[in-house]
């Protein structure tokens, strides 16, 4: 009875002083640099958010952001070290669709999934392009479509992927209008842009946000867009919708997460500072011109969305017998 009386006694007490240990240092954070971690190629929409919002998380809480590009594996080499970060808020993994893909079409992951992450904060959605070469034959839509149908597997289609919003966008594209494309993936939305301008691939779908420089320049013809409207920066583009195929609608989403078990006052502390970010009229302005439109939620209903997300992304999967490339 002593032993077990004191052994009782030993095991509340380190589990009090793992509290209090836990509380302090949330009391505390943070006092050292914060790595964001973002698993993609650099020079794309995902860089471009991660270095403002960084620079604003940075001044806000007086430490540096260190925001480290880690590309691979369609987002997985870089989750998968966020995934192994202690849950201190010291490391922060940069998430959008890829993360609900990923926990979907992948058996076996060196992480748990979707449940290896605490949800911070939502910070923008991004409207998708469909865009041709200027010097393309296609001037519409209904031109590319016709073409694809008449050649099967001739036409080819570059994006961010695999795995990403942007492949499961284009094997939507092929599942609803029955056409077959073969498939260029890139580590990076600004290479798969690139791969178009050199005459490389036909097609491009990816963000707004890598495109729209190219478009005001004449170098980049858009056909398409994915999302439910029109685009207030393209507003002479149809969407796929209304092109005949109503009810398709693709938008990449970009969060921030840590890993499970992260202190809920850091959590507060970061999503507090992101929901900052989000209502800075400078950063807002810079977001606007690269086509990323802020769409704030915060932890407990980025969470909410995360799990819609999946369910949402389950179904398309299924019902167009997607695999992994």
């Amino acid at each position: 009875m002593t032993n077990r009386r004191t052994f009782l006694t030993c095991t509340s007490a380190a589990l009090l002083c793992a509290t209090l240990s836990s509380t302090t240092r949330a009391q505390t954070f943070p006092d050292k640099p914060i790595h964001f971690i973002v698993p993609l190629a650099p020079g794309g929409a995902a860089d471009l958010l991660a270095r403002l919002v960084g620079q604003h998380l940075s001044q806000r809480l007086g430490q540096s952001v260190i925001v480290e590009m880690r590309p691979g594996g369609g987002t997985v080499i870089g989750t998968s070290l966020v995934a192994r970060a202690p849950a201190d808020g010291y490391t922060l993994l940069f998430v959008a669709n890829s993360l609900v893909i990923n926990a979907k079409l992948r058996s076996k992951l060196s992480y748990d999934g979707m449940k290896a992450f605490e949800p911070v904060a939502m910070m923008v959605s991004s409207p998708q392009v469909l865009a041709v070469n200027a010097a393309s034959p296609f001037h519409t839509f209904r031109d590319w479509l016709n073409a694809a149908r008449a050649r099967p597997g001739a036409l080819s289609l570059s994006s961010l992927g695999p795995d990403t919003t942007q492949h499961m966008a284009a094997e939507m594209l092929q599942h609803t209008t029955a056409i077959q494309l073969i498939y260029a993936p890139f580590s990076g939305g600004s290479l798969a842009v690139n791969a178009v301008l050199g005459g490389h691939v036909d097609t491009v779908l990816g963000n707004l946000a890598e495109m729209s420089s190219h478009i005001e320049a004449g170098r980049l013809h858009p056909l398409a867009v994915t999302t439910r409207a029109r685009l207030n920066a393209l507003p002479l583009v149809p969407t796929i919708a209304e092109s005949g195929y109503p009810g398709y609608e693709a938008m990449a989403w970009f969060g921030i997460a840590a890993p499970t078990g992260t202190p809920r006052e850091v959590v507060r502390l970061l999503d507090d500072g992101v929901k900052s970010a989000m209502n800075d009229a400078d950063i807002c302005h810079q977001l606007a011109i690269f086509g990323l439109q802020p769409a704030y939620l915060g932890s407990t209903d980025f969470a909410a969305h995360i799990s819609q997300q999946y369910d949402y992304y389950g179904r398309i999967i299924d019902d167009a017998h997607i695999e992994i490339l």
